[in-house]
């Protein structure tokens, strides 16, 4: 009996050292510390920015927030008077982008917005989300001490030009 009992414990204890072996990699994000599995973005709602909030103000109708804003994340028939805007970006190895707009309504016009102060603007939205930074990218816009340093554009007047190709003559339409 003690042979059987000690095959026994030599087969269970591999075994349980695997399984919570198994456990501790579910629980990790990477296999063994070296391979990591691909993770997506997850980006949920509408991204408001400056400039788009600048546009909302009140007195506008519902379809004119829906032109600026889009389609609101919540609209909730409970809370009619009421559009929720919210955005999430959840992206791997980063913080988590959390905003929320909401436009109170008084009938079919708006009555207020609240909205956070740190609203990005568009360039700024855009560069929070891109993957790829490279220092040594070239500018792609010129600063307005550069566009004023640049020389005055030479203006070229072409010739009128002359016609080119064979002038050709057709014989009257028939009928006519």
């Amino acid at each position: 009996m003690p042979r059987l009992a000690l095959s026994g414990l030599l087969v269970a204890l591999p075994a349980l050292l695997l399984a919570a072996g198994c456990d501790s990699l579910q629980r990790s994000d990477s296999f063994l510390g070296v391979i990591t599995p691909y993770r997506i973005d997850i980006v949920q709602g509408n991204a408001v920015t400056k400039e788009q909030m600048a546009l909302i103000r009140p007195g506008l109708t519902r379809l004119q927030v829906r032109d600026v804003l889009g389609s609101p994340l919540l609209a909730d028939p409970f809370h009619a008077n009421r559009w929720d805007y919210l955005f999430t970006l959840r992206r791997p190895g980063t913080e988590l982008q959390r905003r929320s707009v909401i436009v109170h309504f008084d009938g079919e016009r708006v009555k207020s917005v609240e909205a956070p102060d740190d609203l990005p603007s568009e360039r700024e939205f855009v560069a929070s989300i891109s993957r790829y930074k490279d220092p040594r990218a070239p500018r792609l816009e010129l600063s307005a001490d550069e566009r004023a340093a640049l020389p005055p554009p030479r203006r070229r007047e072409a010739p009128a030009a002359e016609p080119i190709g064979p002038v050709r003559s057709y014989p009257p339409l028939e009928g006519s």
